[in-house]
């Protein structure tokens, strides 16, 4: 048990080692759109989602209103819901609170590592604090250097930094879409949301769209299955 956090540690090194390119790119952005590097330091302790915080910069940038920002974000990471209630069977011997500081820890990443050691193994809380710790600091210091030398990158579009948020968008997409129906709702989102931009200031195309995306996501499925079509396929 003693060797519990060590193990975690180890084990979110490959994490560690990825955070750093797209940590130091949201630093280098965050700084470019007006963030301080006292700013980056915090929303990186205190948010720790590299898509929301890169959204999260970018509408404060822009000027969005603190709503639209709080939903926005929270949408992007609802998926953490789905990553803690699969996850929370196999803590049942852990505590509640301690069981919620390991929920904030949550990443796709270090779910992803989590849950395939609890499914062969009893994992203590020292591992999962191992594991969480090291990815966030990690983290932490990539974003908060990427915000010390943003200054010293006059055009981050021209070393490509600019697109980091919308490959890492691209990979995780990609990642998900197993079928027809997959397909469907992204092209749906994508389209509504270009729509509705036109039409709607602000940021909100992103969340209506992302809300009738999913609806039709769910009642197509709801249908095929009445129909017993294979959109599965």
């Amino acid at each position: 048990m003693k060797n519990d956090y060590i193990k975690g540690a180890k084990g979110a090194m490959p994490i560690a080692l990825g955070y750093l390119p797209i940590g130091f790119a949201f630093g280098v952005l965050a700084v470019q759109q007006g963030l301080t590097i006292l700013d980056i330091f915090f929303m990186s302790l205190f948010v720790y989602a590299g898509s929301a915080q890169f959204i999260a910069a970018a509408m404060i940038a822009s000027g969005a209103g603190v709503t639209s920002i709080i939903m926005t974000t929270f949408l992007v990471n609802l998926r953490h819901l789905l990553m803690s209630a699969s996850l929370s069977p196999y803590l049942k011997h852990i505590a509640s609170p301690i069981q919620a500081l390991i929920s904030f820890g949550i990443t796709d990443e270090t779910y992803a590592v989590g849950i395939t050691q609890a499914r062969t193994e009893t994992c203590s809380a020292k591992y999962f604090a191992g594991l969480h710790i090291t990815s966030q600091a990690s983290w932490i210091a990539s974003t908060v250097l990427g915000g010390a030398l943003g200054n010293l990158i006059p055009d981050p579009a021209r070393w490509g930094i600019d697109f980091a948020l919308s490959a890492m968008f691209i990979g995780l997409l990609l990642m998900q879409m197993k079928d027809k129906k997959d397909l469907l709702v992204s092209i749906c989102a994508g389209g509504l949301s270009l729509l509705i931009a036109v039409e709607v200031d602000g940021n909100w195309n992103i969340i209506i769209a992302a809300l009738l995306a999913a609806t039709i996501g769910v009642s197509v499925e709801l249908w095929s299955k009445k129909l017993s079509l294979p959109l599965s396929e």
